[in-house]
């Protein structure tokens, strides 16, 4: 049982849910030790805010110090003392019982389900785009990736009726966009792999797939994301994104990558970090049914099956795995 703190709410978990930062977490990424996961739907059982206890909650995941430049300016997702459940310093979801504090706690809607309640963190962390760059219908944009991220991206940023397409390497799964009517394109992956960083760039099987997709590679769009999970999607992304033109990076991965920045400066391109978002505005799109999230729920497992969910959610293509907690 995890030890309560002052102004933390004791939270039994109901689901949690495996992302890619789970996995490389497993590889190393941020030298964690200790109970993994962050995305999650629970119970509050103890809280020194009566009001609270019983309530169905999910949880915004930085754990800021409160007192730094950072936290009072309202940015503990930088603040240099934070701790992160399940990534940096903190006991996270995969687990009966999870502490944080009360004022990261969001009440669910009774219209939400467990399972669409466990992708709120995650769907924030997509409509954290729309408040970073400013995206008009007549932006012409490129999600690259069909991972569940890609997914959800995807579906965050149809909600501003831009010139949308989606690249991904798995019908299956663009199939549910297409589904929503959000345009896709399916890229070859049979080519062999090369080196990501030979000569232009744009050799890795990524690069060389998407080439197929769009054979000038002719930098045509304003804003590419980059959603692979791969060390080369941000080369790919350079080779499509217009001159001045953004790109926003959602991928983490173990271990270090190269890039050629030399286009960035030729081209005076914008590049963007965009990590965790806005817990209301994920909500609210679950609610007004803009986005269909189970669709994109793979396998459940309970928790003491959690190594074969791993497996599972390592497996190239696969959805969403849940784990079932209580």
């Amino acid at each position: 049982m995890p030890e309560l703190k002052e102004n933390e709410a004791l939270i039994r978990v109901i689901y949690a849910g495996i992302c890619n930062t789970d996995i490389e977490i497993t590889k190393g990424y941020m030298g964690f030790q200790g109970v993994p996961g962050h995305e999650f739907v629970g119970v509050v059982e103890k809280c020194g805010e009566s009001n609270l206890v019983g309530k169905r909650v999910s949880g915004e995941i930085n754990v800021g110090c409160g007192a730094c430049s950072y936290c009072r300016e309202d940015m503990q997702n930088h603040c240099p003392d934070r701790s992160v459940p399940g990534i940096l310093n903190k006991d996270g979801a995969f687990a009966e019982y999870i502490t944080l504090p009360v004022r990261n706690l969001h009440i669910i809607p009774d219209s939400l389900s467990d399972e669409e309640a466990v992708f709120i963190e995650p769907l924030a962390a997509a409509f954290e785009i729309l408040k970073q760059v400013k995206i008009t219908p007549s932006d012409k944009v490129c999600v690259l990736g069909d991972g569940k991220l890609g997914l959800l991206v995807g579906q965050a940023l149809s909600t501003t009726s831009c010139d949308l397409v989606v690249v991904g390497k798995h019908k299956e799964k663009l199939s549910i966009l297409e589904g929503m009517g959000i345009r896709t394109e399916l890229i070859s992956s049979k080519n062999p792999p090369t080196s990501p960083f030979s000569k232009g760039g744009l050799n890795s099987p990524l690069s060389r797939g998407v080439r197929g997709v769009f054979p000038s590679l002719n930098k045509s769009f304003d804003i590419v994301v980059d959603c692979t999970g791969s060390p080369s999607g941000i080369e790919t992304a350079l080779a499509l994104v217009k001159p001045r033109g953004k790109i926003i990076l959602k991928t983490t991965v173990a271990g270090s990558r190269q890039i050629d920045l030399n286009k960035i400066v030729i081209d005076e391109i914008s590049v963007l970090g965009s990590r965790c978002g806005p817990f209301p505005a994920a909500i609210k799109a679950i609610e007004a049914k803009k986005v269909n999230l189970l669709p994109l729920v793979g396998k459940r497992f309970n928790l003491k099956n959690g190594v074969k969910a791993f497996e599972y959610a390592s497996r190239k293509g696969a959805l969403k795995a849940l784990l079932k907690i209580n």
